[in-house]
């Protein structure tokens, strides 16, 4: 199947569907497409009840709430959704890109926007909880239900461990943190709420075994070099993930360390290309996402002009539209 727009935006998070808002608020028609089923990109997949609270005007908002929000606010432009389907080629005609997608679907427009986050991810694995996965180990937290009245280990020292430590302690039976060092990746301040939480915290301490008759049932644990057994119906391992750009990287685009070098225009350094959002790298970038809502801003109003050259870079403020 062959589509047709005047912008594409592959990567369908938060900036993604900021993008598409913006677009329509340009009076361009915008396609948005993603390797994922679903809408909100990283958010839906792992975060959908991480409080978020770097986004301008709410104090905190769960993930799946912000996603709900600028799914709303795209529905104004019209978008057509390309979902479930990755990107792998790119070719440049006169006035024009094509992305070719896996599925041998083809999307021709007059721009390109970027906004694919991190790129292609997957978990990185817990040695001790190879052939767990499903029965009692989970790498993401999607869904808190499942975690009520259990006891639940959490593994990792960075804002995933303790955010899904922090929101679990209400629910579960009990939590223990386990973490290889005494040093914590994690925001300072959410390292201190848990500390005043009934979240157990163990440092220099790793998982060595799991052990149980189907599903999880216990966790054999090494604790400043001392073995200790905990009964454990659930365990998260929140030791990140291992992302790469996939087929974006034989696109002749300029990469560092996995991200899109771009300039203040949010251009690419190939024609009618543009990128916005965690993906992006220049001097100074900050990875939150409410600069990636500046920079979606930025990308789709300098893209209108490539689009349209009789078009302004500014249009004017959204309250006088």
């Amino acid at each position: 199947m062959r589509h047709s727009t005047d912008l594409l935006v592959i990567g369908a998070g938060p900036t993604g569907l900021f993008s598409a808002y913006y677009a329509g608020f340009r009076g361009l028609s915008v396609a948005v497409a993603d390797s994922l089923p679903e809408l909100g990109g990283q958010i839906t997949a792992m975060y959908p009840e991480k409080a978020i609270l770097d986004v301008a005007g709410f104090p905190t908002i769960k993930g799946r709430e912000l996603v709900a929000g600028l799914v709303e606010q795209a529905a104004s432009a019209h978008p057509t959704y390309l979902l479930g389907r990755t990107a792998l080629t790119l070719d440049h005609g006169a006035d024009s890109v094509t992305v070719g997608f896996d599925d041998g679907s083809t999307a021709t427009a007059k721009a390109l926007l970027i906004t694919a986050g991190i790129g292609k991810f997957s978990p990185r694995p817990l040695p001790a909880a190879a052939g767990w996965a499903g029965r009692g180990v989970e790498f993401f937290v999607p869904d808190f239900a499942p975690y009520v009245g259990k006891d639940v280990l959490v593994v990792g020292g960075g804002d995933s461990a303790f955010d899904w430590a922090l929101h679990l302690e209400p629910i579960a039976k009990s939590v223990t943190l386990v973490h290889r060092r005494d040093a914590f990746r994690a925001h300072q301040r959410t390292v201190d709420d848990v500390r005043a939480s009934s979240v157990e915290i163990l440092t220099h301490a790793e998982v060595a075994a799991l052990r149980g008759d189907g599903v999880v049932a216990e966790a054999d644990l090494i604790v400043d070099g001392v073995p200790m057994t905990r009964p454990v119906q659930a365990v998260i391992a929140a030791l990140g993930f291992v992302a790469d750009l996939g087929p974006l990287q034989q696109w002749g685009l300029t990469v560092d360390h996995r991200h899109l070098v771009v300039d203040g225009a949010m251009r690419t350094n190939l024609p009618r290309v543009f990128a916005a959002g965690d993906i992006t790298q220049y001097d100074g970038k900050v990875r939150l996402i409410a600069v990636g809502f500046g920079e979606a801003a930025t990308a789709v109003n300098n893209a209108a002009v490539v689009i349209d050259p009789s078009a302004h870079v500014f249009p004017g403020h959204s309250s006088e539209a």
